[in-house]
């Protein structure tokens, strides 16, 4: 047998591309999005994909090169998940949150090459173009509209769109032959991971990892052929948990929705006979929160990440006919890679007890190869005790390629002996379920969004009254988590600053996600004997101010 060695035949590198081309023949007269009044097919969403990825080839675009889009949830972004990768390009799919100065880092970085923009989006990104240094060669912009009257929203003498979305289309080949990975390994996909502009962090992801984070998502949380899926989760965070491409897989129909609130969901939800949406747990608070929630005709699907869900809000959701699935993952896994694998006999038990053991992130995916609680000074597993401390590691195929131009990033995350650090605490129980107990020292996640307390903290120290400053994160009712700052002021500051002075200040020089929402003074901050900030035990006061009513941000 070792003899027989890799051909042709069976050495075909995988990627999830293929499913858009299977899904056009099965399921090519079925809906494939749904957007306001316009409805497409499988068939035809496969003809649209195919003839811009034929424009983007004709404008010189090259293999690997990266292509960007600024859109929210609307049938040009979710196509550009098959369109930009079938050119042969990177998809690099921007949050629509972050601030103009963060953007141009990015885009410099990724050394992006053409942007598809939103219209309402359009002031943001030539912003964003203004500050690039003189003599750059700037992206090649297209615009994408809902309808002719969107191009008023453009400012004629800022920046020359090189055509739209739809002209995109309608001059591109419907018979392309779209470019296939060489190897498993050639990247599709380079998403962001925070805001932060001092070295940012854009992961890599490759045409295996992705194939396989797909069909591992579908598996795990039993997405059935045909589902219908609620687009309530953006698809610039994390490409959608995998979502775009697996609903190609599945013949499934995309509800897309260009913003959202509660009433948007429910009426989308009855409209449509939506059976899955995915979402941050502020979206189970939107839901479970609404005034006007009735109990939904037909259960729901909903698989949720991050903080786990309060048992209150846990309990509302699945009363209105919620299912509610939880689970673990990063941006660097391309997905959900640990879920709350529930088990029947568990429906038998009290509520409070489901709620805890949903809390729970869960077992690995089939996909993934193994995931373990260690001590990161040793490596070795902790104790499956549920309480010892440990750091989550990981390590499978859907694990990204590094970090873009941060080799030092890479290596420190992806050590020697063959697991992927997350930085993420947790303990591990004896029945082999992991639970998150803190995330890495430096991250809070706000609505689903990752921010860094250490970028938060340089701006902080920008203000000339800041002596010191700590930023932690405070529970919150809407969004799970908001940023805390703990500040310490100058002594000799004659007109010494209050917490609204603060807050307006970060304001002006972050975005808004990413500003505090409380700040507490102090004489002095915390500190261990090597004079470190002890952010452990700010943790604890900013628990112990209570749980804030933050309504938006």
């Amino acid at each position: 047998m070792d003899q027989l060695k890799p051909a042709p035949a069976n050495s075909t590198p995988l990627t999830p591309l293929g499913f858009l081309e299977r899904a056009a023949t099965i399921y090519g007269d079925c809906p494939s999005i749904v957007y306001d009044n316009t409805t497409y097919t499988w068939s035809q969403t496969h003809n649209r994909c195919l003839r811009v990825a034929s424009s983007i080839a004709s404008l010189g675009i090259k293999r690997g090169q990266v292509v960007s889009v600024v859109a929210p949830n609307i049938p040009a972004m979710y196509e550009a998940h098959f369109a930009v990768p079938m050119a042969g390009a990177v998809l690099n799919t921007i949050n629509l949150r972050l601030d103009a100065r963060t953007i141009s880092i990015l885009l410099q970085h990724s050394e992006s090459k053409l942007i598809f923009v939103d219209y309402q989006s359009t002031p943001l990104i030539l912003e964003a173009l203004s500050l690039f240094p003189k003599n750059y060669q700037t992206p090649l912009l297209v615009l994408i509209t809902d309808d002719d009257q969107s191009s008023a929203a453009l400012n004629p003498g800022a920046h020359e769109f090189f055509c739209t979305y739809e002209t995109m289309v309608d001059k591109g080949d419907p018979g392309f032959k779209w470019v296939r990975p060489k190897t498993d390994f050639d990247p599709i996909t380079l998403n962001y991971t925070s805001g932060t502009t001092s070295s940012p962090k854009g992961v890599v992801h490759c045409h295996r990892g992705i194939f396989i984070i797909t069909v591992d998502s579908l598996i795990e949380w039993s997405v059935p052929k045909e589902s219908v899926y609620l687009w309530t989760l953006p698809m610039f965070h994390a490409n959608g948990w995998s979502y775009p491409w697996g609903m190609a897989a599945v013949g499934g129909t995309n509800i897309c929705l260009r913003k959202f609130d509660a009433r948007i969901v429910y009426s989308a939800i009855r409209q449509h006979n939506v059976t899955h949406l995915c979402g941050a747990p502020v979206v189970l608070n939107m839901i479970a929160n609404f005034l006007s929630s009735e109990p939904l005709r037909n259960p729901v699907h909903i698989l949720t990440a991050g903080a786990p869900p309060p048992a209150a809000i846990l309990f509302r959701t699945e009363a209105l006919g919620f299912i509610v699935s939880h689970g673990y993952g990063l941006t660097e896994t391309g997905g959900l890679v640990v879920y709350c694998s529930w088990k029947n006999k568990w429906n038998k038990l009290p509520a409070t007890e489901r709620a805890r053991l949903k809390a729970r992130q869960g077992v690995r995916t089939i996909g993934l190869a193994e995931v373990d609680v260690v001590e990161p000074e040793t490596g070795a597993s902790v104790k499956r005790d549920g309480a010892t401390l440990g750091e989550v590691v990981l390590r499978g195929g859907c694990v990204m390629l590094g970090y873009l131009k941060d080799p030092e990033g890479t290596s420190k995350c992806m050590s020697n002996d063959g697991w992927f650090y997350t930085g993420d605490v947790a303990v591990m129980h004896p029945d082999g379920f992991l639970e998150i107990k803190d995330r890495s020292k430096d991250v809070i996640i706000s609505g689903g969004e990752n921010l860094s307390s250490v970028e938060v903290e340089s701006v902080l120290y920008m203000h000339p009254a800041v002596n010191e400053a700590a930023v932690v994160a405070r529970p919150d009712e809407f969004w799970g988590e908001t940023p805390c700052a703990f500040v310490s002021l100058k002594a000799d500051i004659k007109d010494k600053p209050i917490e609204k002075d603060l807050i307006e200040f970060c304001r002006d020089k972050l975005p808004r996600f990413m500003v505090p929402k409380t700040v507490v003074f102090k004489e002095e901050l915390p500190k261990t004997s090597t004079g470190k900030i002890q952010k452990f035990v700010l943790r604890e006061m900013a628990k112990a101010l209570g749980t804030s009513k933050v309504s938006k941000l």
